[in-house]
């Protein structure tokens, strides 16, 4: 049989690969009673849609015997097949293409070699090896190692899906494709593609895999699994969601619809899990009961997987950091149930360790909704315009929307600047809240507890969003379902109005007796109350 793949190599000109699903061959991962062969035709059979041929420990006859036989069956299925770094293979069995590594043959003496028509791919590590291989002529780049993996040794190596925006962003202008390697599977890639994002908007072509469907019993299974989440990302995701992650456009009714999720809330009362300091878990806790949601405090990583079943939202605060595995789990498993995760980095601009903590936090899950004051913030945009005084901010930005923007866009998520006006923004547009009173700045956590009313607000949006598109919802392509920027603004509005009313009552004579009237406050809450009271201005 002859692909189409090999008459568009016959007629000159070089095929068009789609990189959807790209499959890199392992044979030492196989498990028991399976062979190469059987493995890798369930694997076409299940979606893989290119496959590169690795054979690192094999000599020339054995990698071109593999070849041929890995040849003849992607002929079978229509779909291309690269050979990992052997040039004399790929000429032998003429390969669709030849996939190099930064340390092999330079991609100008590889063309020389090649026919014309050869696809020639590159792994690169950092933006400026993209650049390279841009200018090199390269027809597609590998970027990664995006995860730890078992298949090659990565160390020092290991980018993380935050660091592939900044690569992709390389390669605008141009026509040459991108994947992501390493340590990708089906529980981390929906994940991987929402948070792989330039930017500027450019996104992935697609994921190579290795052990997820090499190593599994059942490869077709695991290759269609793969495949069914990569085209649901693509489905549900336009440029425009893209660039304005979790959220729709800022609409002329924000506020009603922001406080109207007060009574969803109350309606069904959604569990919010929360891994906060231990300063404050009596304060946040007493704060989502008057909301009127139900808080959990559980840390142990044994228990997330579970419990991220049954939550309505996750709130990470590592103002205490001492349940980092916890931390982990809880995310990994809230991403994996399409549930929101709200971060409040407390104090990451205080130490080393609390930035390396955070860093490594936002690489392993994607978070919904990041809140945190002007330090905070500009210790995660690696801004140096506002200090940390401890735990609290000292001082604040010319510019904070444009500051937000910035890192709503690059970390793929909504963000929420508080202060004395917070700011919150999808990347694209700024909703300015003016509400609050000097009191809550004298009363410890009381950021801890904005924290806990988004949270609470973000479960309620998804309820609300399951609940009113019901089975005509298509969740499988995205990881939160809902308008998060709706639910930060409600979450925001909810604690800083309630503070407003609790400080004008006449019991009321300091920091103590405020902060039990701001719990009562929260309890008396109305969407009717927060409308009337909001401030708001939007930036467009």
């Amino acid at each position: 049989m002859i692909s189409t793949q090999n008459v568009a190599q016959a007629a000159g000109f070089k095929p068009q690969i789609d990189y959807s699903l790209y499959l890199v061959t392992g044979r030492e991962l196989l498990p028991e009673g399976m062979t190469y062969l059987e493995s890798l035709e369930q694997a076409l059979q299940g979606g893989v849609t290119v496959v590169q041929v690795r054979e690192k420990n094999s000599d020339t006859g054995e990698f071109l015997k593999i070849a041929q036989q890995s040849q003849e069956l992607c002929n079978k299925y229509n779909v291309p097949l690269i050979i990992n770094d052997r040039i004399d293979i790929a000429l032998a069995i003429h390969a669709t293409g030849v996939h190099l590594g930064q340390t092999d043959m330079p991609i100008a003496v590889a063309r020389s070699l090649l026919p014309p028509d050869t696809v020639i791919g590159i792994s690169c590590n950092n933006p400026e090896q993209v650049e390279k291989a841009v200018q090199e002529g390269a027809d597609y780049v590998g970027l990664g190692a995006v995860y730890g993996t078992l298949t090659k040794n990565v160390t020092g190596k290991i980018t993380g899906p935050r660091s592939v925006g900044g690569m992709l962003e390389k390669l605008d202008g141009s026509d040459v494709k991108a994947v992501v390697i390493g340590g990708i599977n089906s529980s981390n890639l929906l994940r991987t593609l929402h948070g792989s994002v330039s930017t500027t908007g450019h996104v992935l072509d697609g994921v190579a895999v290795v052990s997820d469907i090499v190593a599994s019993k059942t490869p077709k299974d695991a290759a269609r699994k793969l495949s069914s989440i990569v085209k649901a990302f693509k489905q549900a995701s336009s440029p425009a969601s893209l660039a304005t992650p979790f959220s729709t456009q800022v609409a002329s009714p924000l506020i009603e619809r922001a406080a109207a999720l007060l009574d969803v809330v109350r309606k069904h009362g959604p569990l919010i899990h929360q891994i906060t300091n231990t300063v404050v878990t009596n304060q946040s806790a007493n704060a989502t009961l008057a909301l009127g949601a139900s808080p959990i405090m559980a840390t142990s990583p044994h228990e997330m997987e579970d419990l991220e079943k049954a939550t309505g939202a996750l709130l990470v605060n590592f103002g205490t950091i001492t349940d980092k595995e916890g931390m982990l789990q809880a995310g990994k498993f809230a991403n994996l149930n399409k549930k929101p995760v709200v971060f409040d980095p407390v104090g990451v601009g205080a130490t080393a360790y609390r930035r390396s903590t955070a860093k490594e936090l936002l690489n392993f899950w994607q978070a919904s909704i990041i809140k945190g004051n002007a330090a905070e913030i500009g210790a995660l945009a690696e801004s140096v315009e506002v200090q940390a005084k401890g735990v609290d901010s000292g001082g604040s930005f010319k510019n904070p929307a444009e500051v937000i923007r910035q890192l709503a866009k690059e970390e793929r998520c909504i963000v929420v600047l508080s202060g004395v006006t917070d700011y919150i923004t999808n990347g694209s547009d700024v909703v300015a809240l003016h509400n609050g009173h000097p009191l809550l700045g004298q009363i410890t956590g009381s950021g801890c507890m904005l924290g806990t009313a988004v949270a609470t607000f973000a479960a309620a949006e998804r309820l609300r969003t399951l609940e009113k598109e019901g089975s005509n919802l298509n969740e499988e392509g995205k990881l939160v379902s809902g308008d998060m920027l709706l639910a930060a603004v409600g979450g925001v509005l909810a604690l800083t109005v309630a503070s407003e009313v609790a400080a004008e009552r006449e019991d009321v004579k300091g920091s103590g007796t405020f902060l039990a009237a701001l719990i009562d406050e929260l309890g008396r809450l109305t969407p009717e109350v927060i409308v009337d009271r909001a401030k708001a201005e939007a930036f467009l």
